[in-house]
């Protein structure tokens, strides 16, 4: 979320766990949420059918880590609805747009609250019998339910690395997604170079708490998560990104949340979908991976009020353009207004932008088998 991400209660650094916890408790008890956290061995509401079905077959059956082989899976990160459904507002989008979803992508927490710190909530499960999921996991605690106006409070790499957060915050959520069964794609600390201005710890201690955790979901046997390391792709931060990498034994997919802003962020610069792209793929290629499949884990553009068919134009081009980025295996748009600002509505929800997006979605390309589990 690079670009809209507006941290304000996070900014000083914790690195006391002592400060983490109290900060935590105190906030949890303010928002009444602590009899309210469910069932610890993460068995309630679990649908006995997540992990049922046949898995596809052929040439272009996804692999164990759901790399479709033949074309790229299409998904997006959809808003809860007024009415605070995530299953209401993905069906309605998908209406819109004149297909499924191949993935859904959600953000959580670490508060313990049923919407916004539990993994896998019933709607993310229901959605998740016909479409795959991606869980995105913040070390943070945010002030506002989904994190509506983007403040939170840091829990710190390191107290997740020391192990001392297990029992209470990380160890449930875990049994969650083990008693769940069917692969979900998992990211923790997305845009984690953003996360260090933010206060969250060093390049080294984000490597000690993503292997941490890591080795937390083997130990309790979650064997069933793909995992993907997201960065934002900006190259202002390359040398971060690269100490940022956890090891290619501890990550399944790379991921970036590049954009085309435009007028968003006071520039001129129109760049199509392919030049949006292509210098963070080239860079994550070239200094992380040149083989690990790729995921646009955020993507999008702003219009151009002057000229309405460069978004719709800008998303018809995808399908075309994309093949140009091989390793490119899943692409997500975010689609959420990053401000009030007309030029900064990201959303495909109407309009050229709607045409286009459509246009994108039929393609072939982005019609692969999902699997049941």
């Amino acid at each position: 979320m690079k670009g809209h991400r507006r941290s304000v209660g996070g900014t000083a650094r914790r690195t006391s766990l002592a400060v983490a916890l109290v900060a935590v408790a105190a906030l949890l008890a303010w928002l009444g949420v602590w009899a309210d956290r469910g069932d610890r061995d993460g068995a309630d509401a679990l649908p006995d059918n997540a992990a049922s079905g046949d898995l596809p077959t052929g040439v272009c059956a996804p692999t164990g880590i759901l790399v479709p082989p033949c074309g790229a899976w299409w998904g997006a990160a959809v808003p809860y609805g007024e009415n605070g459904s995530l299953k209401d507002a993905v069906l309605a989008f998908e209406k819109r747009i004149g297909r499924r979803l191949d993935l859904v992508y959600n953000y959580h927490d670490m508060s313990g609250t049923r919407r916004d710190g539990q993994l896998l909530t019933p709607d993310e499960q229901e959605l998740g019998r016909d479409r795959l999921l991606m869980l995105a996991w913040e070390s943070t605690v945010w002030t506002e339910p989904h994190h509506e106006n983007w403040t939170e409070t840091q829990l710190g790499w390191r107290n997740i690395a020391s192990g001392a957060l297990d029992e209470e915050i990380v160890d449930p959520q875990i049994r969650r997604i083990k008693a769940y069964g069917k692969r979900i794609f998992f990211s923790f600390d997305q845009e984690t170079d953003a996360r260090i201005k933010e206060g969250a710890g060093t390049p080294e201690e984000f490597v000690a708490a993503y292997r941490h955790l890591h080795d937390r979901f083997r130990e309790l046997g979650a064997d069933n998560v793909v995992w993907v390391w997201t960065v934002s792709g900006y190259l202002g931060s390359a040398a971060d990104m690269k100490a940022l990498y956890p090891g290619d034994a501890y990550v399944d997919w790379i991921a970036m949340d590049q954009y085309n802003y435009y007028a968003c962020h006071g520039t001129t610069d129109w760049k199509d979908f392919l030049r949006s792209q292509r210098p963070s793929y080239d860079w994550l290629r070239a200094n992380i991976s040149d083989d690990k499949p790729v995921m646009l884990a955020e993507y999008a553009t702003a219009p151009d009020s002057d000229n309405p068919v460069r978004q719709r134009d800008w998303y018809t081009r995808i399908p075309a353009a994309v093949k140009r980025l091989p390793g490119v295996k899943a692409l997500v748009h975010w689609n959420r207004a990053t401000s009030d600002r007309p030029a900064c509505d990201l959303t495909v929800n109407e309009g050229p932008g709607l045409e286009g997006y459509r246009e994108a979605g039929r393609n072939s390309y982005f019609h692969q088998p999902v699997p049941s589990r």
